[in-house]
């Protein structure tokens, strides 16, 4: 099964800045246990542009969908047996990171 895994930042309260190396040895002990799939960080919300085209025109704007005080600041997509392993890397990942972490099946 493969897992959308979300890291939720916060902008009143944000994570360390100082996690990349044990980002990076996590990353590593993820590909080489076989969860690994794709990993990647953000940019911030101010780079984001939303097309809506469900219109007669399309319409762009900048800025995040939501303007909200939490963003999601990169993604992991795992391949694990279950939900109960995925939610174990997970619960991992959020002390790693320093961030929240949303884990969600694909279809």
């Amino acid at each position: 099964m493969k897992y959308l895994v979300s890291v939720i930042d916060d902008k009143s309260n944000p994570g360390s800045t100082d996690r990349q190396p044990a980002i990076s040895a996590f990353n590593e002990r993820l590909i080489a246990e076989g969860y690994w799939v794709f990993a990647g960080g953000l940019a911030d919300t101010d780079a984001a542009t939303v097309i809506d085209n469900r219109g007669e025109q399309p319409v762009f704007s900048d800025g995040p969908y939501v303007e909200s005080k939490e963003y999601l600041a990169g993604v992991w997509v795992w391949e694990a047996p279950d939900l109960d392993v995925a939610l174990k890397l997970a619960t991992e990942a959020s002390k790693i990171c320093d961030r929240k972490i949303e884990v969600r099946p694909f279809r």
